[in-house]
């Protein structure tokens, strides 16, 4: 009886995994496997801690959730914690193995990880099953991806189609009795202390395959909300202005075509709206930042991107940190960036202003934002992160210089302020008119006890029209 190995990395479940209905179909006895891969943690070029508090624990609880649903199908998950190819190699010692089942990953590190394993003499089969579009099924090579997004979907859009999802199995063999199975490891094991529960978050955040069909149940139809994401997806607070489902797409809780098909019989069964479609369409940019990724390759985390553009970026530490505390006098930066930290998520919307803030209003490395967001983020999916970094950045795809009027934002998404002071007390009791400029209260509050908060770090003149 031939043994395989399934290898988990990004793709944490039972439905629709390429990987684990392949080696089915061929082994009578499979070995779920997953190791958490020692480069990932540790310290990234800045500084910051490469996988935080918030997302390891988040890693975790997805982890015993798997082993809990292979646990259900009568098997089990082989645990290990450091060197994956090592950690292998181990393996096929008290095993005999003729085959390792994995997705193919498309970012340096981990093929870096990939080419050790492939040098321990077991053939590896690869499957590709993070995207929603299959690699082998666009209207072009991946080297050609287009320079633009537009270009891009309108392309998959009339000439590729979503392949169908893999079955579930409903049974596994039981693994054999040598093989030490291991355990999932604390936070502590990572020199990381656990973060205390939010009361402020608006949704209580756990890993695992089980809580993303839950919470696309929720999403989809105990509230209907997908009815409305294109008109609320710019919100700020609560904890269904947008589908929050990046937050299992990271680690392959839950795949894109799962998605993508439930949003077809959402369709069909209940309506078909220009939200619906919105989904599918953010589904596509996630694509799109894959594809762009598999095709520059380490240009993306250069400091002149992929379009070699030249700027003056700056490492001001004093600017950084009061960035990253949510210190830096700019009401609706700093609400953002707490909620990143107490947390770990943030609204596209708020991304995009922090972003923008960091690297137009403050002249800093744009790749200092980026290693904290990989750092903070439960939902830091490498092709997204930089892709959007750079794109604010005028180093990617946009072929404008773009920037986002921090006041101007502000008000327009948080009209009364009510986002600020949900996350800012220091700024409950302002008036709304004055919420996101506290510096121009006819009342000179700074340093007296009715406002602990500091001053700006920047004020460009252009803000002044909007106050």
């Amino acid at each position: 009886m031939s043994t395989a190995i399934v290898w988990f990395r990004k793709e944490l479940r039972i439905h629709d995994n390429e990987s684990l209905s392949k080696a089915l179909k061929i082994h009578k006895q499979i070995i779920p496997f997953y190791c958490f891969e020692e480069t990932e943690f540790g310290k990234t070029a800045f500084g910051f801690e490469k996988t935080g508090s918030h997302r390891t624990q988040f890693l975790i609880e997805s982890v015993e959730n798997l082993r809990k649903n292979l646990q259900k199908l009568g098997s089990e998950l082989v645990i290990r914690k450091g060197n994956t190819a090592e950690q292998l190699a181990r393996l096929f010692a008290e095993v005999e193995v003729t085959t390792i089942y994995a997705f193919k990953d498309i970012h340096s590190e981990e093929i870096a990880v990939q080419q050790k394993v492939e040098q321990l003499g077991v053939s590896v089969d690869y499957s590709f099953g993070s995207t929603l579009f299959h690699v082998n099924d666009l209207p072009h090579n991946f080297k050609e991806t287009p320079k633009g997004f537009t270009q891009f979907r309108k392309g998959v859009e009339k000439k590729s189609s979503v392949r169908e999802l893999f079955p579930e199995p409903s049974l596994l063999n039981e693994l054999p009795k040598e093989i030490e199975l291991g355990s999932i490891p604390s936070l502590e094991e990572f020199s990381l202390e656990k973060e205390k529960v939010e009361p402020k978050a608006a949704l209580t955040i756990k890993g695992g395959e089980d809580e993303a069909l839950k919470r696309l149940k929720h999403y989809f139809y105990d509230t209907k909300e997908l009815s409305w994401y294109k008109q609320k997806r710019n919100g700020l607070l609560g904890a269904d202005y947008s589908s929050k489902l990046s937050l299992w797409l990271w680690n392959g809780c839950i795949s894109p075509r799962k998605i993508y098909w439930e949003i077809k019989k959402y369709e069909e069964e209940i309506e078909s709206n220009q939200s619906t479609y919105w989904l599918i369409f953010e589904l596509i940019w996630r694509d799109y930042f894959k594809f762009i990724c598999l095709k520059h390759g380490t240009s993306v985390f250069q400091l002149n991107g992929i379009k070699s553009e030249e700027y003056e970026w700056s490492v001001d530490l004093e600017k950084i940190e009061r960035w990253a505390k949510g210190e830096t006098g700019i009401p609706f930066i700093d609400a953002n960036m707490r909620e990143l930290n107490q947390t770990g998520f943030m609204s596209n919307r708020g991304r995009q202003n922090v972003a923008s803030f960091l690297v137009k209003e403050l002249g800093l490395d744009w790749r200092i934002g980026a290693e904290y967001f990989e750092s903070k983020l439960i939902d830091y999916d490498v092709a997204s992160n930089y892709g959007n970094w750079m794109y604010i950045a005028g180093v990617g795809n946009d072929p404008r210089d773009r920037y986002f009027n921090i006041i101007l934002q502000a008000k327009r998404y948080d009209e009364k302020g009510k986002y600020v002071k949900h996350w800012i007390p220091e700024l409950a009791e302002l008036d709304a008119s004055v919420i996101h400029h506290p510096w121009t209260a006819k009342e000179d509050l700074f340093g007296t006890p009715q406002l602990n908060y500091p001053k700006p770090t920047v004020e460009p003149e252009y803000w002044k029209k909007h106050y």
